[in-house]
């Protein structure tokens, strides 16, 4: 099994989870995803939160931010949260982990944050 499937397959484990991505960002593309009930289409989801991140990035940069000061991005919905989870390297790699939750079934952030944190180093490619 490869570094990315792994990751995948564990941030699946996190309570509340439902689908998950690895995407390139630079490439607007899935390098991998699972989805256990959330229905997105992993395409877009790359497609359009490649977008988000970029314009996150251009708005830190003239704000004058260090591009890896982004620990994640939230979405809240009204049943689910999206997190957009950047990876260290990100100017570098241009990857983040996309995660999608239950809203009333999921653990604190800071839990989610940890979980996701302690998946990163398998994803330095």
């Amino acid at each position: 099994m490869d570094a990315i499937e792994t990751v995948l397959q564990k941030a699946l484990t996190i309570e509340g989870a439902t689908g998950v991505a690895v995407v390139d960002f630079h490439q607007r593309r899935v390098l991998g995803s699972l989805d256990r009930g959330s229905g997105l289409d992993m395409d877009k989801v790359a497609y359009g939160d490649s977008d988000v991140m970029r314009a996150k990035l251009y708005t830190l940069e003239l704000l004058g931010y260090a591009s890896d000061s982004v620990e994640d991005i939230l979405i809240t919905l009204q049943s689910e949260l999206h997190m957009i989870r950047p990876l260290p390297r990100l100017r570098e790699d241009g990857l983040f982990i996309y995660l999608v939750l239950q809203r009333d079934q999921t653990p604190p952030l800071d839990e989610i944050r940890r979980q996701l944190h302690a998946l990163e180093p398998l994803l330095e490619l």
